[in-house]
């Protein structure tokens, strides 16, 4: 079983319960899970001060060697706050001599991608303590799923999706897409080519989507990528003023200005159900016109335990 290490880079835990719930589930499959003091732990609105943060994550190079995962306790909001003084270059050095599996979504989407264009460094996009793991009822296909990625170094993911039909091979990367476009124009955006880009987020009307993408494709990012999958978007709703303004009717409307192909239906983001994404892995997908296979490869897993 696995030696998992909590870190807690962004948001407080508002709802410790659920952490303490994520933490028992874990450790009655097997798990060791420790330096659960982060979980706790807080300054303001934040777990923690930016140093304590900061440290956290720098210290991620002195780790015992029999370490497994670094899993983030939840997103929210501070990580951006780092990322100027996050040892970037000691954390690449490290992860290439011992790569690590390091996963979390959300606002840890920014260290993620810092990762990624500063070191090459592929990290996990996926469930994280308290919102996934300490659920009420875990989600039996986010809990298989995560293992399956993290034990097998290629996997594929299956699901439908109403697009054109699509062959396309490059690098799988994205995440949070408001976190995403946080980073343009920054040394913490990965420059990406024929790459493709996966996205989601929660809490945002389509209209805020739209803006978001837009932005994303006024940069010059979106043609660069082969294909552009949304993932989850959920906790907005349409009002009478939208007017048929829809998710649906804003995806063809970029759809429009692009070239690049769109999918979308992808489990994956802020929901119980979600896949487990490796950033920076290669990846190959096909689609049909009605069902998306994404086969993932070239990623760390976990070692064997002797």
């Amino acid at each position: 079983m696995s030696l998992i290490h909590l870190i807690a880079p962004s948001g407080y835990c508002i709802n410790q319960q659920a952490a303490a719930r994520g933490i028992r589930r874990l450790e009655e499959n097997g798990h060791q899970v420790v330096n659960q003091q982060a979980v706790t732990r807080r300054f303001q609105r934040f777990a923690g001060t930016d140093s304590e943060r900061l440290a956290e994550i720098n210290h991620l190079v002195t780790l015992p060697p029999e370490t497994d995962i670094v899993l983030a306790v939840r997103g929210g909001y501070g990580a951006s706050r780092l990322l100027e003084n996050i040892d970037f270059s000691r954390l690449g050095a490290a992860l290439r001599a011992r790569p690590q599996i390091i996963c979390g979504h959300s606002d840890f989407t920014a260290i993620q991608l810092g990762l990624l264009a500063q070191c090459g460094a592929i990290t996990f996009s996926g469930p994280m303590l308290a919102g996934n793991f300490g659920a009420e009822e875990m989600d039996e296909n986010t809990w298989h799923h995560f293992w399956k990625a993290l034990r097998e170094p290629e996997f594929t993911v299956r699901w439908e999706s109403d697009a054109p039909a699509v062959h396309a091979s490059g690098t799988l990367w994205g995440g949070n897409l408001a976190m995403l476009v946080s980073l343009i124009g920054t040394p913490w955006l990965p420059l990406i080519e024929g790459g493709i880009l996966v996205v989601e987020d929660i809490n945002e009307h389509p209209f805020r989507v739209e803006r978001m993408l837009l932005q994303l494709y006024h940069a010059g990012i979106l043609a660069r990528q082969k294909v552009i999958v949304l993932g989850s978007f959920n906790g907005a709703t349409t009002t009478d003023y939208d007017a048929g303004y829809t998710f649906d009717e804003m995806r063809k409307n970029l759809q429009q200005r692009l070239k690049v192909p769109i999918l979308s239906g992808l489990p994956f983001g802020h929901e119980p159900q979600t896949v487990t994404l490796p950033v920076g892995a290669l990846a190959q997908l096909q689609h049909d016109g009605k069902t998306a296979y994404l086969t993932v490869s070239g990623h760390p897993v976990l070692r064997e335990r002797r």
